[in-house]
C-alpha cells in the first residue's frame, strides 16, 4: 500500500529537501548496510538543518539547535522513526541507527570524548551541574531548596552556565 508522506520543512533550498527524504528512505530500506547510506542520510540532515553565516560556514549542527529551530530536526526524527517502525524495526535498533546518523555527523558521545584523568575543577563542575539539576528537578520543599544558591554559585566560579541546569533549560 503506497502511502503518501507530508514534510513541513522551514528550509529555503527544495534540493536539499528531496535529498533528505530520498537518503531517509535509502537509509530505512537498506538499515542493516548503515555505513554509506548513514553518512548520505547525515550529509542530507546537515545540508538541511545546520546554521550557517553569510560565509557558508556552519554555526550551529542540526543536532546542537534548541528550541523552535530544533523543530524542524523533530519532525523528520518522527518520520524516520515511523519509517523504521513500519519496517519493524524496534525501538532498541531505531535509537541505535539515529545516534550512528548524529555520529556520522561529527557529534561526539561521553562514551567517544578523550578519555583520561580530568581536572579537580572539571570533576567538581560536573557533579555540581548533576546536584543542581536535581534539586531543579525537585518539587518538593528539600532542605537542599536551602543551599540551591550556594551551590549555583560555585557553579559558576567554576565555568558553569545556570541558564543551562532543570529541565526547562536542556
Amino acid at each position: 500500500m503506497d502511502t503518501i508522506q507530508s514534510v513541513s520543512v522551514v528550509s529555503p533550498v527544495a534540493k536539499a529537501i528531496y535529498s533528505l527524504i530520498d537518503s531517509r528512505i535509502a537509509l530505512v530500506g537498506a538499515a542493516k548496510k548503515t555505513g554509506q547510506v548513514v553518512k548520505a542520510y547525515a550529509k542530507a540532515l546537515e545540508q538541511t538543518f545546520n546554521l550557517v553565516d553569510n560565509q557558508g560556514n556552519v554555526t550551529t549542527k542540526w543536532y546542537d539547535l534548541q528550541g523552535a529551530l530544533r523543530k524542524g530536526v523533530k519532525a523528520e526524527k518522527v518520520e524516520f522513526v515511523k519509517a523504521m517502525e513500519a519496517e519493524g524495526f524496534t525501538k532498541a535498533t531505531i535509537d541505535v541507527y539515529w545516534q550512528r546518523v548524529k555520529e556520522a555527523s561529527g557529534y561526539v558521545t561521553a562514551g567517544n570524548k578523550a578519555k583520561g584523568d580530568a581536572d579537580i575543577d572539571a570533576k567538581t563542575l560536573a557533579e555540581l551541574k548533576t546536584m543542581l539539576n536535581r534539586i531543579f528537578n525537585d518539587e518538593t520543599e528539600s532542605v537542599s531548596q536551602t543551599v540551591k544558591p550556594l551551590l549555583m554559585s560555585a557553579f559558576e566560579q567554576l565555568g558553569g552556565d545556570v541558564m543551562k541546569l532543570g529541565t526547562n533549560n536542556k
